[in-house]
């Protein structure tokens, strides 16, 4: 039987979502500063996972439409952390820089202390089982880990 929610602010789900976005990018700058946001750095990320990839799967990759996705790459080539090359039917290619490169590499490196501190009111398998259904609500559960075998 589905949950009964009850008209308390605290036990809706979409405040719930919204308080824990809130706690997510108030670490994420914590950790990383303001020099790049949650989004660009997802960017970022995906860029590493798949050089070359064009605007729009890039865009379907970080859950952005094509107009939002454009805006932050023409933002990242101005700081130089990417490059675009235009492709047949207007497309554009993007790649990250060596500079965009050290960024994230820098980034990388604080990301697990980051969400050790993020989680560190769960237990292990509480941590696994949040996880594990935060991926399912974002509609994210199917998609392969690239660090995991058999991925």
């Amino acid at each position: 039987m589905a949950p009964r929610f009850d008209h308390h602010l605290h036990h809706e789900p979409g405040h719930l979502i919204r308080r824990a976005h809130q706690l997510a990018v108030a670490t994420f700058h914590e950790v990383h500063g303001r020099q790049v946001t949650p989004v660009q750095y997802a960017v970022l990320r995906a860029l590493a996972e798949a050089p070359d990839i064009d605007q729009v799967t890039l865009a379907e990759r970080v859950a952005l439409d094509t107009s939002t996705t454009a805006d932050i790459a023409t933002r990242l080539e101005a700081k130089g952390w990417i490059e675009r090359k235009l492709l047949a039917r207007r497309q554009r290619s993007l790649r990250l820089t060596p500079e965009g490169q050290a960024v994230l590499s820098d980034m990388l490196a604080r990301v697990e202390p980051m969400y050790q501190r993020l989680l560190a009111g769960l237990t292990d398998t509480e941590q696994t089982d949040f996880l594990r259904l935060l991926a399912k609500f974002a509609g994210t559960a199917d998609t392969p880990d690239p660090g995991k075998p058999g991925a």
